[in-house]
């Protein structure tokens, strides 16, 4: 089994994806019928989706934890604090990666996770 589609919520559609793509997203804006409009991305065989909130809902969900693999996280972090993202974790070395923990406008939390290669011990 591998999951292929995800789908958040928010009150604020166009400013959550502007922050996806900060992380190396790339969206479309579109609908389904006569379902409302919302932002699609898709990677790694996943659709990942951003709609607005049903009417039923008052606020965004913001237990939901996310976590990416990163080409350079370092980079990433730079680029992320010049534009007053929140890091709730510096990049650290893990024994599941170099990692780092940020937190989307929702206040969802979303681990950074960039893969360093093994070094070659002699």
């Amino acid at each position: 089994m591998q999951i292929n589609l995800l789908v958040i919520r928010t009150s604020n559609p166009k400013a959550l994806s502007l922050f996806y793509e900060r992380l190396g997203m790339v969206f479309q804006y579109h609908q389904h019928g006569n379902g409302p409009m919302h932002y699609s991305a898709e990677f790694g065989g996943l659709v990942f989706e951003i709609y607005p909130l049903l009417k039923s809902q008052e606020t965004a969900d913001h237990s939901l934890r996310l976590g990416f693999d990163v080409d350079s996280l370092d980079e990433l972090i730079l680029k992320l604090k010049e534009v007053k993202v929140e890091i709730i974790q510096q990049p650290i070395q893990t024994d599941w990666g170099y990692v780092a923990i940020i937190k989307d406008p929702d206040n969802r939390k979303i681990e950074l996770k960039q893969i360093l290669p093994k070094q070659v011990t002699s």
